[in-house]
């Protein structure tokens, strides 16, 4: 993560070291990667970023991940689609939509960020993905079992999932 200066809160500008946190504990906003910009600006190209994989890892050197990815090479790289009638409803010439439907290996755009998620991990030192939201768990499942890691899923059950005649 060489381009990696740390953490910043997006709300009142708090800066953090490179932590696996999310909440600013000053003002309790989201927390964003800061990165070296003029350091990207120098080393980084359109060429050097189009000679990358036919993946979302084309872009590493821009995510908050140290080394290879290990989960979700495949990921990314879906297709734009034009969406001409909405784009004419907006008065846009040019309105394309991404088409992460087609994404690996769940068919969700949660596969870009639980490949990146699962590849930091894997380079630090938490032992186990922490439980995600529901409507994440099967990107998460699906990676972990790719890596052959861990991950815990837990989701809150309800008297209409338990089913009928349950007490």
């Amino acid at each position: 993560m060489g381009y990696v200066l740390g953490l910043r809160c997006r709300e009142c500008g708090a800066e953090y070291e490179q932590q696996p946190t999310h909440v600013c504990e000053l003002c309790f906003g989201p927390l964003e990667v800061a990165y070296d910009y003029d350091a990207i600006k120098k080393n980084i190209s359109r060429e050097k970023i189009e000679a990358g994989p036919r993946s979302m890892w084309r872009y590493a050197d821009l995510l908050p991940v140290d080394g290879p990815p290990s989960v979700g090479k495949q990921v990314g790289w879906t297709p734009l689609v034009k969406a001409e009638r909405l784009g004419a409803k907006l008065g846009l010439r040019n309105l394309y939509i991404k088409n992460d439907a087609v994404n690996h290996p769940t068919l969700s755009f949660k596969d870009r960020v639980v490949s990146v998620a699962l590849t930091r991990r894997a380079s630090s030192a938490i032992p186990r993905s922490p439980a995600p939201p529901p409507a994440t768990a099967n990107s998460v499942a699906a990676q972990a079992a790719e890596a052959a890691s861990s991950a815990m899923s837990s989701s809150p059950v309800t008297g209409a999932e338990q089913g009928p005649g349950a007490a």
